[in-house]
């Protein structure tokens, strides 16, 4: 996982932050870390779609969901523990992926970006639908003894299972770059993402890439959504907010940079967990976060016409 001089930056400059708000707000920097986690675990597979197809998927969060009811359904039916159902999830979820990719994404590769935002904003009324019809609106919980389990450190206690967000973040990235460079199958990858038109000629299958490129990332949220299920509450809409934070996430840390996406992910989830542990501020943390997201932009845009 090699690092840019800028990214070397980025990490001495959160480092320190991290350091102040530990001296600080010991609880926002454990909750900002772990949700910051699972921000960037989440925005990972949109980055990865974005950078080799080039799509803006709006469906990105609702695939989350359907992932999470899939792990909801076999638990309840079958009693299957949701970190057991990681595998038969994931294939249900990638089957769900390549089908949609096969009957609609496929056909709006190359008509450009307001087709495509369209297109998946379609996908995804249809799947909030469907988990609608089948499983109603109303809220459903999974409770696990293990999901609940917390350490103590002097009087300074925190949860413990959110930290294997951070984890699996880590884990996913580090595969997913190892993937890319060490496999035959990745460097055709990253070759169509670089230029699909030489890679084509050269004899790469460019379609087949598209596919797996865009199945895997549904199955890599299909794993997320069973890690999640132990703590959160489903519902319906549960995935629309992970969609906009990731897009964010990928904004700010440029196409396909996916190291940024970890260490901005982090960073805005510890930015957000400070601001909502100020007395009457909560409501601000999404605020600031999109914030964040327009000054970077706006930044970006003022460097590249200088």
């Amino acid at each position: 996982m090699s690092l840019t001089k800028k990214q070397y930056i980025m990490l001495f400059l959160l480092a320190l932050i991290i350091l102040i708000i530990a001296l600080w707000q010991p609880h926002a920097l454990i909750y900002g870390i772990q949700r910051g986690s699972l921000y960037a675990l989440i925005a990972l597979p949109l980055a990865l779609v974005l950078g080799i197809l080039g799509v803006l998927n709006l469906a990105h969060g609702e695939f989350l969901t359907v992932g999470l009811y899939l792990s909801y359904m076999l638990y309840e039916r079958f009693n299957l523990d949701p970190l057991l159902s990681i595998i038969p999830v994931v294939i249900i979820l990638s089957l769900i992926g390549a089908g949609i990719y096969l009957l609609t994404i496929k056909h709006v590769l190359k008509d450009g970006h307001l087709n495509q935002l369209l297109l998946t904003f379609g996908v995804s009324l249809i799947l909030i639908e469907i988990i609608n019809i089948i499983w109603t609106s109303r809220p459903r919980n999974v409770f696990t003894s293990y999901s609940y389990s917390s350490m103590s450190i002097g009087n300074f206690s925190f949860g413990t299972y959110e930290f294997l967000y951070f984890f699996m973040a880590i884990a996913v990235l580090i595969l997913l770059q190892l993937f890319l460079k060490k496999t035959r199958l990745g460097q055709a990858t990253f070759a169509v993402g670089q230029n699909p038109r030489g890679a084509k000629i050269v004899g790469i299958n460019v379609s087949y890439v598209y596919l797996f490129v865009f199945t895997l990332a549904v199955a890599i949220l299909g794993l997320v959504g069973a890690v999640m299920l132990p703590r959160t509450a489903i519902f319906p809409a549960v995935g629309s907010p992970f969609s906009l934070k990731s897009f964010a996430l990928a904004a700010m840390a440029g196409l396909g940079n996916m190291n940024g996406i970890l260490i901005a992910g982090i960073g805005l989830g510890i930015g957000e967990a400070v601001i909502k542990s100020i007395p009457g501020a909560g409501g601000w943390a999404d605020i600031v976060f999109f914030g964040v997201l327009i000054a970077v932009i706006i930044a970006r845009s003022y460097r590249e016409g200088n």
